[in-house]
């Protein structure tokens, strides 16, 4: 008889803070945040809810590990270039990174224990404006401007009933009740005129909207 071929079971990967950290950012990005709860955690990794807590404290410790990791990746202002292309660049990475993860658009500034990647990321966006002159009070309302408004757009962006790749008559279709253009003239008006035009994208609207604070905060700064 032909001996049996041996298989060499797969070893899993031994648990650490970084792979249980990663692991609930997938789960958050696969199902939301509101789905992230210890037991599911540790049942992803394949091992007793109690074991996790030999490397994160509770949920809230798992939230900002989370949250780091975010920051993490989104590029920091560069020395090498002007304070309002580095500050273009850094919001455009902000939008990116919360594209890929949407369920950290609320908690980005909530967290009171932040990470190093989360400390290290707000000392460069301080260091960039005031290296470019700003006051101590306008690069406090730089911040403030800059990254409300990435946040209200992405909140915004990922909730709208469309995507780009969707047939936007379809959808428009959907919501004009009849006598739509009658009762709603304005919004008839742009919906044909603007969003039903070849071409168009809501996401464009990013970059017009952070050219024209990023103009604001240059006359501020010059002024």
């Amino acid at each position: 008889m032909a001996e049996r071929a041996r298989t060499t079971p797969r070893r899993r990967a031994p648990l650490s803070r970084e792979r249980a950290l990663s692991i609930a950012v997938a789960l958050a990005d696969a199902n939301g945040i509101d789905t992230l709860t210890m037991r599911r955690l540790a049942q992803e990794l394949g091992v007793e809810a109690m074991s996790l807590y030999h490397h994160v404290s509770n949920k809230n410790d798992i939230l900002d590990g989370m949250i780091d990791i975010v920051f993490a990746e989104i590029a920091l202002p560069s020395d090498d270039t002007d304070w309002k292309t580095a500050m273009r660049q850094r919001t455009m990475s902000v939008r990116a990174a919360l594209t890929r993860h949407s369920w950290a658009v609320g908690l980005m500034e909530s967290r009171s224990s932040p990470g190093r990647a989360t400390l290290r990321h707000h000392d460069a966006m301080i260091g960039c404006c005031r290296r470019a002159g700003f006051s101590i009070q306008m690069t406090a309302h730089a911040l403030s401007l800059m990254d409300s408004y990435v946040y209200g757009f992405v909140l915004q962006e990922v909730n709208l009933p469309f995507s780009d790749g969707d047939d936007l008559g379809e959808v428009l279709d959907s919501i004009m009740p009849p006598g739509f253009a009658e009762d709603y003239p304005h919004l008839f008006e742009l919906a044909m005129d603007h969003v039903l035009a070849p071409g168009y994208s809501y996401s464009d609207e990013f970059e017009y909207g952070l050219d024209l604070i990023l103009d604001g905060l240059e006359t501020a700064r010059t002024r």
